[in-house]
């Protein structure tokens, strides 16, 4: 799909980033957007009563003619399945169940990489070398609920979207302590993707494998559990867990800038790490993305930005033009 900033923006339309635990909407026209509101899905049977919820609190002067939304899952065709929630849907039921000219759906991470032509340098925080001014094919990773990706590449003054799946590619231990932890997880999972370790829940599997290979018992602790006693070094355990997540974030990371050649970068999204940007910056990520042999030189110069907004796809789905029937 090729994108550009100006075409199919004049219609007032509503957006909507769909993750596994929130839901944020916005009215966007222009490639801007104001109204945002953010919902815990958990509130919502499914996407219609979500949207109904938001668009029925507008004003009456602010009525979107189409809707332009991102779900945390694949998308093919008109009938969607969300990865990490219970909810799925036909775009054009949708469309006209709610009385739009068009209903688009994309990829939460297709989204978010089509923000960051659009994204302002103050957003980003740098991780290792700022190379101001990189150009060529950009990459973004994100952990949050989930493992999101997706990718840019330029095409003349345009940019070509290629959504993906990546969170779910099978995950290379880098080290003897990985190789240990794999096991654990391979026993309880049988595939270990990147998303068993790079999310919220990976957190948790990362604490608990640690716990087994030290011989300890593993505490009921949830992510923000995790990431409150790393961050405040009450549990060396939960420390340790954190270390790992930040570098094997590193190697998938540096994986994906070598598959991609992503000469612009590889910008690191999600609602992990925004949280704890300093403690990010540094850990092991930026040695290990670079640890890659005979190409350690070459991805030096590739810059790994973390996304300070919380929801960038917001952006992106402000900016992607879409077809509206007359």
């Amino acid at each position: 799909m090729n994108v550009t900033a100006s075409a199919g923006l004049d219609d007032l339309r509503v957006i909507g980033d769909i993750g596994g635990t929130h839901a944020r909407f916005a009215l966007a026209q222009h490639g801007a957007y104001s109204h945002e509101r953010r919902s815990d899905v958990g509130k919502y049977n499914s996407l219609f009563e979500a949207m109904q919820d938001y668009l029925a609190a507008l004003p009456p002067d602010k009525k979107p003619s189409v809707a332009v939304i991102d779900v945390a899952g694949p998308v093919r065709g008109d009938k969607i399945k969300m990865t990490n929630l219970a909810w799925s849907f036909s775009a054009e039921d949708m469309r006209q169940r709610l009385g739009l000219k068009a209903f688009r759906v994309l990829n939460d991470f297709a989204a978010a990489a089509l923000s960051i032509p659009y994204l302002p340098k103050a957003d980003c925080f740098a991780i290792g070398p700022d190379h101001a001014g990189a150009k060529g094919p950009i990459g973004v990773i994100g952990p949050g609920t989930g493992l999101g990706v997706g990718a840019l590449v330029p095409n003349g003054d345009r940019w070509t979207l290629i959504p993906g799946e990546g969170g779910h590619v099978s995950l290379p231990p880098s080290n003897e302590m990985e190789d240990r932890i794999f096991v654990i997880l391979r026993k309880r999972f049988g595939h270990v993707s990147a998303e068993r370790v790079l999310s919220g829940v990976g957190l948790v599997n990362l604490y608990q494998a640690l716990c087994e290979i030290e011989g300890a018992m593993a505490a009921p602790l949830t992510p923000a559990d995790v990431t409150d006693h790393a961050m405040r070094g009450t549990d060396p355990t939960c420390v340790k867990a954190f270390g790992h997540f930040c570098e094997i974030l590193g190697t998938v990371a540096g994986d994906l800038a070598l598959t991609l050649g992503a000469t612009g970068g590889i910008y690191i999204a999600g609602g992990i790490l925004l949280r704890f940007k300093e403690a990010f910056a540094a850990s092991g990520f930026r040695a290990q993305f670079e640890s890659k042999g005979r190409f350690r030189e070459w991805l030096q110069t590739v810059p790994t930005p973390l996304i300070l907004e919380e929801s960038p796809a917001l952006l992106g789905l402000a900016n992607v033009p879409i077809e509206v029937d007359a």
